[in-house]
């Protein structure tokens, strides 16, 4: 077990070091390759009224006029140990490690923002996900175990329309109905820290939580409920049957437990990227997390700030696929092999 984890850990450093290469190459090497120049890049950062002679002197302090291989270098280097970055001023700007990026717009290092936003988008996506698990993975086997009941067809309709309502739409009008009309839970905007106020917390994300597992606990019932029908067939769990054992038995330790690696499968990816930003949710309920940073980043053109929101979002799948791997060989140690 210790040498799988130890394979399936080296493979992530891997996986995150394409990613960040990759994900610098987006956003340094594919515009020069499209034609535009190092001062081209650097005229975002000092205003309409710069003239020529500034723009180009502000590309040399920011590095533009190195060579790509240099550049990445350099921000490799920033997240390990650091760097500093040379505005024009008495003395140069310091990014402490790991440095994500620094935002030449608001004057400040990228990661500590992440850090600031990053509870409310991991108590966004924590919430939503035990919600969406024990919702979707427990219709979707009562409905496999009732097929054809009323039940069954009721679940996959609900099921079918969570998957096709898009989440500002059930987000509006949730709030419509239970915060403006009934007036039964906040509207929009309002986070508690958890430490500060644990039930306050869950009350302001009640709505955000139910909104967004919603969408993701359909496409679990309807995959679970897929799983479970074509498990419940097997050989083996006749055998299970025949031996006499408790149905309750035969439905959780054997049905289940194969149905679920599918759903671990997809539960890393969704909640990877769940927590890299829920973009939608964020910004329909005013949260202010990594998706609504996300949303500001792009409508001011700050790329640094896109860039460190990629590459934390990407560090948080990879890390996600780790534990469902190792979950995976728990589930079933065959994987093992």
């Amino acid at each position: 077990m210790t040498a799988f984890i130890a394979r399936r850990a080296a493979a992530a450093v891997v996986i995150l070091a394409l990613v960040s290469f990759i994900t610098f190459a987006i956003f340094f090497l594919v515009p020069r390759l499209a034609g535009a120049s190092a001062d081209d890049l650097a005229a975002r950062y000092v205003g309409k009224t710069a003239d020529a002679q500034q723009v180009h002197e502000r590309a040399v302090q920011l590095g533009f006029t190195d060579p790509v291989h240099q550049q990445y270098g350099d921000f490799v280097k920033g997240i390990f140990a650091g760097r500093d970055y040379d505005l024009g001023g008495p003395t140069p700007e310091h990014c402490a490690a790991p440095c994500l990026g620094y935002s030449f717009i608001d004057q400040n290092a990228v990661l500590p923002d992440l850090l600031d936003r990053l509870p409310v988008t991991l108590s966004l996506a924590a919430g939503a996900a035990v919600v969406w698990l024990f919702v979707g993975v427990g219709t979707g086997v009562l409905s496999a175990l009732r097929r054809g009941t009323v039940f069954d067809r009721s679940a996959m309709a609900v099921a079918l329309a969570g998957v096709s309502l898009p989440i500002f739409f059930t987000g509006l009008l949730t709030l419509s109905v239970f915060s403006y009309t009934l007036k039964i839970f906040p509207p929009g905007g309002s986070y508690t820290p958890l430490l500060e106020n644990p039930i306050e917390w869950a009350y302001d994300l009640i709505l955000p939580w139910v909104t967004l597992a919603f969408l993701y606990a359909a496409g679990y019932a309807r995959l679970t409920r897929a799983g479970m029908l074509e498990t419940m067939n097997e050989d083996y769990i006749r055998t299970a049957r025949a031996k006499g054992l408790a149905e309750r038995t035969v439905v959780m330790k054997h049905a289940l437990r194969s149905t679920l690696t599918p759903i671990l499968t997809i539960f890393g990816l969704d909640l990877g990227l769940l927590v890299g930003g829920a973009i939608l949710t964020e910004s329909t309920f005013s949260l202010p997390g990594l998706g609504a940073y996300t949303v500001q980043a792009i409508s001011g053109n700050d790329l640094p700030k896109v860039l460190g929101v990629t590459l934390l979002a990407a560090t948080f799948v990879v890390i996600a696929n780790l534990v469902v791997d190792i979950l995976y060989a728990v589930i079933d140690p065959r994987v093992r092999l």
